[in-house]
């Protein structure tokens, strides 16, 4: 979901917490607390009364919008921001995009990251993942001797370039050879 997207859906506080109900309690508001289902409404705060422990409560309990000042839709904008940055997002560029101050942003940033790893957290971001070069959890492999080089001709295959002819020719050189640069073959 893109930007555009985030605001033609939730265009209002109202429609945010709509949408959470919808997917953290499938219609049936149940108490954070004791896992009750009876409750009452609370219409003009947008929260809900438990009846057995006497506790009022919002569907924000226990995700990472609890206790915060800021705006649902600001929130759901920061998770689609941050989730289709493709080299990830500062910070600093999350609060200018989202007009909050940078120590908000952070925090933000690291609420979102830390919900993806936790399994109650991960109802709210569930649904198509699409991923384009993207590596997750470890290093970006790297490129071994071995992989270098060619087996058949054993030379390697960017030990440097130099264009010695027309447009779209490049010669492949070694640098390590005594006598200086030689043309090892040209490509293309």
């Amino acid at each position: 979901m893109d930007i555009i997207e985030v605001f033609e859906r939730f265009p209002t506080q109202k429609s945010c917490f709509e949408y959470l109900e919808a997917v953290r309690w499938q219609g049936k508001p149940k108490c954070p607390y004791c896992q009750s289902l009876k409750q009452t409404p609370l219409k003009k705060e947008g929260r809900y009364h438990c009846n057995k422990c006497n506790v009022s409560y919002s569907v924000t309990v226990g995700t990472i919008f609890h206790k915060t000042h800021l705006a649902v839709q600001k929130w759901l904008l920061a998770v689609s921001i941050i989730l289709n940055a493709k080299k990830g997002i500062s910070a600093r560029q999350l609060a200018r995009d989202l007009k909050v101050n940078r120590n908000t942003a952070w925090r933000i940033s690291m609420q979102i990251r830390n919900a993806m790893y936790e399994p109650d957290q991960k109802g709210l971001l569930q649904g198509i993942v699409e991923m384009d070069e993207t590596y997750i959890g470890a290093r970006r492999p790297r490129k071994t001797q071995k992989d270098r080089m060619d087996p058949d001709k054993n030379f390697k295959h960017d030990a440097g370039t130099k264009s010695l002819g027309p447009a779209g020719s490049r010669w492949f050189i070694n640098r390590k050879q005594k006598g200086g640069i030689r043309p090892i073959f040209k490509a293309g």
